[in-house]
């Protein structure tokens, strides 16, 4: 993750929790203290931590992971307690302000709640905040949860245009065959993100603690290679890990992403057939696109049709009526018509507030 920008950290529940033990103070505060000297280089870092209902299971005193979901849920909510107050007071000891964060699969799912969470994410970052964010443990059903964080965290991953993920976890990375069970198994120092040979290494899944196994991580470095992000596997006792990862230091098993893939939420809007309505640029807004790889801004729409809300997915036509893009618009058309031609500055005093600067984001727009 040498000169990477923005990192995802996940850190998984068997490691964090000392097998079972409850949480591990001391190696939250080593982790934490690696993040702010990150922090402090001008690297975005964003924590996807598990934990909660193995610490839950602690503090109730509670041997074995229960099946019942709303034991688990219950769980979760008792130990989300402990694990926010350890990483709010060790961030505080740097200086750092933390945000705790819960997601479930439909906040990243529906169009909406994503352009929010990821609005809520990135200014997060701006104000120089560490997101700590967990599954929302105490409200899924099997349904909607993730079933493991390292799919979160390449679903936060895709959401904010992360460089890396790093998985920290209690094995040294990926191995040619289970290390436990074969003598002759080696380490997976390199490989690329979706290799199908890569699922069959990872094998079953892990602990009884956690619900991710190594072929969560490989399904998870698959997801966050969509969006053009490397992942690393690494073991999180390793004596600075975070940094000397970040110095350019190989450790663990490194699944880098192909650098042709379109990014998942850009096929997705590519494929998809009905739009909920067009916007007509001018030329400037037009060429703003195509040319210089701009956002859409509210004074370069000429005209809106149809009928959108936030996060709805409109065509964006040039003045001739041909589409040239298509994106998730951050205005609904009632909105967009009273904003159009007019300036950004103008937004609030139109709208009485500002969801974006931006019309469509250029991050949630396509070119055709």
């Amino acid at each position: 993750m040498h000169q990477a920008k923005r990192i995802v950290v996940k850190i998984g529940s068997t490691l964090i929790t000392n097998h079972g033990a409850g949480v591990d103070h001391a190696l939250i505060k080593d982790w934490v203290g690696q993040i702010a000297s990150l922090s402090k280089q001008g690297v975005e870092v964003l924590l996807v931590s598990s934990g909660a209902i193995a610490e839950g299971m602690k503090r109730l005193g509670w041997k074995t992971r229960p099946h019942e979901v709303n034991q688990l849920q219950a769980a979760a909510a008792v130990g989300q307690m402990g694990l926010v107050q350890v990483y709010e007071s060790s961030f505080r000891e740097h200086g750092l302000e933390t945000a705790q964060i819960l997601l479930t699969h439909d906040d990243l799912a529906d169009r909406t709640r994503y352009l929010n969470a990821r609005s809520t994410l990135t200014t997060l970052l701006d104000l120089n905040v560490i997101p700590v964010i967990n599954e929302n443990d105490t409200v899924v059903t099997d349904e909607i949860k993730f079933g493991d964080n390292d799919t979160l965290a390449a679903l936060v991953c895709n959401a904010i245009d992360a460089d890396t993920l790093v998985i920290l976890t209690d094995q040294h990375g990926l191995f040619s065959a289970d290390p436990r069970k074969d003598p002759s198994a080696t380490l997976i120092h390199d490989a690329k993100s979706g290799e199908p040979q890569l699922e069959a290494m990872a094998g079953g899944a892990g602990s009884s603690l956690g619900r991710g196994g190594m072929l969560t991580k490989v399904m998870a470095a698959k997801k966050a290679a969509l969006s053009g992000a490397t992942t690393i596997i690494a073991h999180g006792r390793e004596t600075n890990v975070l940094l000397r990862l970040h110095g350019g230091e190989s450790i663990g098993t490194r699944l880098t992403a192909d650098a042709l893939s379109l990014t998942a939420k850009k096929t997705w809007l590519a494929g998809h057939l009905k739009t909920g309505g067009n916007l007509t640029l001018d030329v400037g807004a037009a060429r703003a696109l195509l040319q210089g790889g701009k956002s859409l801004l509210p004074i370069g729409v000429t005209a809106v049709d149809g009928n959108f809300v936030r996060g709805e997915l409109v065509s964006c036509v040039a003045a001739d009526g041909l589409e040239i893009a298509r994106g998730l618009v951050n205005y609904s058309s009632v909105e967009a018509q009273k904003i159009m031609r007019r300036p950004t500055t103008a937004i609030e005093e139109l709208l009485g507030y500002i969801a974006e600067p931006e019309l469509i984001h250029r991050d949630n727009l396509v070119l055709l």
